[in-house]
């Protein structure tokens, strides 16, 4: 499985990477591709297994801020599962990218199913949720985002 069983399926309880895999497809992607984009329907997720992705945000009459990258092994995706289920943030693949895709719809159901599952799953998206809302402070108090400079 590579570098997938490094981060999100490898938390997974005894089956239930297998059980999850059941609703995955292979899927790649050329470098330059809008995956998706922010505000539109969250219905799919992927885990990277080779290559990059830019998760970006809309600023209306600019070019969208460029906010965390996704690599090999990491979570891309977690809008799906909580309520809109519309995506916070767009994403483009930096270099050509291979994953396995998933459909939100039955993997929701397959972790509404399975309950020790579905908190491994919702477990594994908030330590990403958590990991990125880290590194987005960490680079707003380096940019000095949040003080500002003084002046």
């Amino acid at each position: 499985m590579g570098p997938i069983t490094k981060h999100f399926l490898a938390a997974l309880p005894g089956a239930g990477t297998d059980h999850l895999l059941a609703y995955a497809r292979e899927v790649s992607f050329p470098a330059g591709t809008r995956m998706f984009e922010e505000g539109r329907r969250a219905d799919r997720f992927w885990v990277l297994r080779s290559g990059t992705v830019t998760l970006d945000l809309h600023r209306p009459g600019r070019r969208a801020a460029v906010v965390d990258t996704v690599g090999p092994g990491e979570l891309l995706g977690w809008s799906w599962l909580f309520p809109p289920h519309t995506w916070e943030l767009g994403g483009e693949t930096l270099s050509p990218v291979r994953a396995l895709e998933f459909d939100a719809l039955a993997v929701r159901a397959l972790c509404d199913s399975d309950p020790v599952l579905g908190r491994a799953v919702y477990r594994q998206v908030a330590r990403t949720v958590v990991r990125r809302l880290r590194a987005s402070r960490a680079r707003l108090l380096n940019a000095g985002g949040v003080y500002g400079d003084g002046g």
